[in-house]
């Protein structure tokens, strides 16, 4: 009999997968060449250049390198399963992508809530940002924003990968919470962790990031109309961030928690905008809005005359 590390899990959240192979497959290989060139063009200029080596600028760089990741966990199993005749997934496998994709997901909020600070100290309190975002405090956060995650996800990974299975289809097209409908009996502990994960990196993240946000706005409208342009040009980006990722986190909540039977169609749509819209548009909106960013982006392109 076939363990259950070896057990094959179907994918069964593609869409007329069969006529439309060839046309998921193009549009995915080019959104995942975009991901690689525009993440890799961002973090590339910060590298090379030594005005961006500042803690701001270090945490997108970050946010870049995450995306990255998260893309090449997903994308190449996707272009396996558009080309095969049947879309599935080792159950090892299976937990693995789950894993990553936590993993990856939580250390973004961490990552934006170390920008939020970055930024807070920078406008509510610029005499004392030499020594408040020093280098090891960036390191600090750093570490945090993917050991913090990662260290959670494991016991939750360890877990969910020792549940037995009862059903062997599951209604999406990558793995996360919701291979927990196919557990034979799901166990009050995993509910109880994940509900302590959502808390640790989501909710308190964001938290966070609401309190010092309000606290720059408050500043920022007390001051100079430099303060205001300055709290505009950076903070900007990073709440349009902040907000499009939280919107999209909250579809695997709402699937996973309150187990809400969508249809197909809508699954999906939701499920590739999870996988396209962050890791793709994240790096555009950084690159746009940073005034110093898109410098140097005319000047890698010969794009002097752009304004």
């Amino acid at each position: 009999m076939m363990n259950e590390t070896q057990t094959l899990i179907t994918l069964g959240g593609y869409v007329d997968v069969v006529k439309y192979r060839y046309v998921y497959f193009v549009l995915w290989f080019i959104v995942y060449v975009l991901i690689l060139c525009c993440n890799c063009t961002i973090i590339f200029i910060i590298w090379i250049h030594r005005n961006l080596h500042e803690p701001m600028y270090i945490f997108i760089a970050a946010l870049s390198l995450n995306s990255l990741l998260f893309s090449t966990a997903i994308y190449p199993k996707l272009f396996v399963d558009v080309l095969s005749h049947r879309q599935s997934v080792s159950h090892t496998a299976c937990i693995l992508q789950l894993f990553f994709f936590y993993t990856l997901g939580g250390s973004d909020f961490i990552l934006l809530s170390a920008m939020a600070f970055d930024r807070y100290v920078s406008i509510c309190k610029p005499l004392q940002y030499a020594t408040t975002m020093s280098t090891t405090t960036v390191t600090i956060f750093l570490v945090l924003g993917w050991f913090l995650p990662a260290s959670q996800m494991i016991v939750a990974t360890a877990i969910n990968a020792k549940q037995k299975l009862c059903h062997f289809t599951l209604a999406g097209i990558i793995c996360n919470n919701s291979i927990q409908k196919l557990y034979c009996v799901k166990p009050r502990i995993i509910t109880v962790l994940d509900s302590f994960i959502l808390t640790n990196i989501t909710f308190i993240p964001v938290l966070f990031i609401l309190f010092t946000y309000i606290k720059i706005l408050m500043v920022a409208y007390r001051s100079c109309g430099e303060v205001r342009k300055k709290a505009a040009e950076t903070c900007l980006p990073h709440l349009m961030v902040l907000i499009s990722f939280s919107c999209l986190c909250s579809f695997d909540v709402i699937i996973a928690r309150l187990e809400l039977d969508l249809s197909k169609t809508v699954r999906l749509i939701m499920s590739l905008q999870v996988v396209v819209y962050n890791p793709l548009f994240n790096p555009i909106i950084y690159g746009v809005k940073m005034k110093e960013i898109w410098k140097h982006i005319k000047r890698l392109f010969c794009l002097k005359n752009m304004k």
